[in-house]
């Protein structure tokens, strides 16, 4: 008798789980991936529709305490001073909840945005609504966006490029050969790949 009981009660938990936990899908290549509205460091809300001339997005979800994102970090500033004048600015947005990582708070993450000079929007995804709509799961992650009639279509998801430890070492740079192509009105070659560096704190 009682191994049914527990049996039971092993399966009402189960169903309870199955019903209450819900999986991060995310944006596929092709989607096309909704605006949002998030607090930027200099204490002003930025929208996607609001940067003016631009042709599509690189988002990078970033924070301020992890390894892999700080040896990103000139790499990121790199692409906005790349390609923001050909129309595909960085936006970068802190997905983590800084309740659990205090380097992640927004007071760090002006702070952080001020030593560095970013030269880009540094958005906090307040409430952590955002990186669970796009699927990120890693910091960093990007997400290339192009602007069309249909709305802001993703083309790439992943890495910046194939060596996180070392700038100087990399041979395939994705998201420079992604925007690169999209300029030419050509397909991207590496539409994905995966995401290296730290977990995203909910």
């Amino acid at each position: 008798m009682k191994t049914i009981k527990f049996v039971g009660l092993f399966l009402a938990v189960g169903l309870i789980a199955a019903f209450t936990v819900k999986p991060v899908a995310g944006y596929k290549v092709g989607d096309v991936a909704t605006d949002f509205s998030l607090k930027n460091v200099n204490n002003k809300m930025v929208s996607l529709k609001d940067i003016k001339d631009a042709k599509g997005y690189i988002v990078v979800f970033t924070c301020n305490h992890c390894p892999y994102a700080v040896a990103y970090e000139d790499r990121i500033v790199a692409l906005d001073a790349k390609y923001k004048k050909l129309g595909y600015p960085v936006v970068a947005i802190n997905p983590n909840n800084p309740e659990k990582q205090k380097d992640d708070s927004f007071a760090k993450m002006q702070q952080r945005a001020k030593e560095k000079k970013f030269t880009f929007p540094y958005l906090l995804d307040d409430g952590q609504k955002i990186y669970p709509q796009y699927g990120a799961t890693k910091t960093p992650h990007v997400y290339l966006l192009q602007k069309t009639a249909k709305g802001n279509v993703v083309k790439y998801i992943g890495a910046i490029d194939d060596n996180y430890e070392d700038a100087k070492a990399v041979k395939t740079k994705y998201v420079e050969n992604a925007v690169d192509a999209l300029l030419k009105n050509k397909e991207v070659p590496v539409k994905e790949t995966k995401a290296i560096g730290c977990s995203i704190k909910a």
